[in-house]
């Protein structure tokens, strides 16, 4: 026989095994392989097997718009999300889809056109038009949280970043503690004060990142420096770099993203200024070429992954439950990865020498 078949048909053109064809090839009923795949107790565990063995014999695969047709549901959700060029955004997007796959759901991304509220309402018009059964809007600045609660009245929805004041089930890294660490740390590490770079106006992310630094310099009864604005791109970074490296009396600097910091060390070393022998620097977010910057980077690092799983699993909770399941916001902690940029050569002496004597007493035992 051809590889074509027995009818002259390729293969890839054969008829798709369904769900009929594994009960009669078991020898059970339509019902039975249906509560298999569903992984029903109400099989016994030979029946199981059996089934199991068929549908791996007959590489049978489940009909996605068939169970969506039984379900009543697309088995879609669907992201909205904002400059995919971002590390957030896109690592966030990533998380989602990731978690998304392994609850069974297929994944529709809107961008945004505009991150004000408009562009919002026709990315999510865009998504509820193609019968998406939730929505994850990304949403790091106060308009689009804002539009986000027109859309929850027609379908459920989960914001990611926009703080817990949204009345809507919420997840973010906590931005707040993230500035808080890296300023502390620069202080810790000899800055009399700590500039700040931030990010963009409007941005629920650059605000809270902003008070986390102001905090942290409050508490230690230290000077607050004016805001450096930014954009978070290097450009940004570039030319606050400049700005602040005409000061001469910068100690330590926490950048609101390391996009921006990569600008910033580039203008300090054109100004002649050293990292970190004569200023600190840290940023946020941790991209996966900070660790290889000149110097390498201290940030701060969000848990992309969990923000995904956590966003997911919120959404796949409302949908089980409906509008019943209270409102709540997740938070995810921050981690403070401490590299060559913010530590100066003494500190890191006075660290080995404090360590030497224990390895020593170790090695003479």
């Amino acid at each position: 026989m051809s590889a074509a078949g027995s009818r002259g048909r390729p293969r890839s053109l054969a008829r798709a095994v369904t769900l009929a064809d594994v009960a009669a090839a078991t020898g059970v009923s339509h019902q039975t392989v249906s509560r298999v795949l569903n992984d029903s107790p109400a099989v016994r565990p030979e029946t199981r097997e059996r089934v199991a063995a068929v549908i791996e014999q007959l590489g049978y695969r489940p009909n996605p718009a068939a169970r969506a047709l039984a379900t009543r549901r697309s088995l879609t959700l669907g992201v909205v999300s904002f400059d995919p060029t971002l590390h957030g955004p896109a690592s966030t997007v990533h998380g989602i889809e990731v978690a998304a796959r392994a609850a069974g759901y297929f994944v529709s991304v809107a961008g945004l056109d505009s991150p004000g509220a408009d562009g919002v309402r026709r990315a999510l018009d865009r998504l509820v038009g193609q019968a998406v059964d939730g929505v994850v809007l990304i949403a790091p600045f106060h308009e689009a949280a804002a539009a986000a609660a027109e859309l929850a009245e027609r379908v459920p929805v989960v914001v990611v970043g926009a703080g817990g004041s949204t009345g809507m089930p919420c997840v973010g890294v906590d931005q707040v503690e993230g500035a808080r660490l890296a300023t502390a740390h620069l202080l810790d590490q000899g800055a009399g004060t700590v500039f700040h770079v931030a990010g963009p106006e409007g941005w629920t992310e650059s605000e809270e990142r902003a008070d986390g630094w102001r905090a942290a310099l409050e508490a230690a009864g230290r000077p607050v420096p004016p805001v450096v604005g930014g954009t978070w791109r290097p450009s940004a970074g570039y030319e606050a770099g400049r700005l602040l490296a005409a000061r001469g009396d910068v100690e330590g600097v926490f950048v609101a993203n390391d996009q921006m910091a990569l600008g910033l060390l580039r203008a300090f070393g054109e100004a002649g200024l050293r990292v970190p022998e004569d200023v600190l620097v840290v940023g946020f977010d941790d991209v996966p070429e900070a660790a290889y910057y000149s110097p390498p980077l201290t940030t701060v690092r969000q848990d992309f992954a969990r923000v995904g799983r956590r966003s997911i699993d919120l959404l796949v909770e409302r949908l089980a439950q409906g509008a019943s399941v209270p409102a709540r916001y997740d938070v995810v902690p921050p981690e403070l990865v401490v590299r060559s940029s913010s530590v100066r050569a003494r500190t890191r002496r006075a660290q080995q020498g404090r360590r030497a004597p224990a390895e020593g007493a170790r090695s003479a035992r």
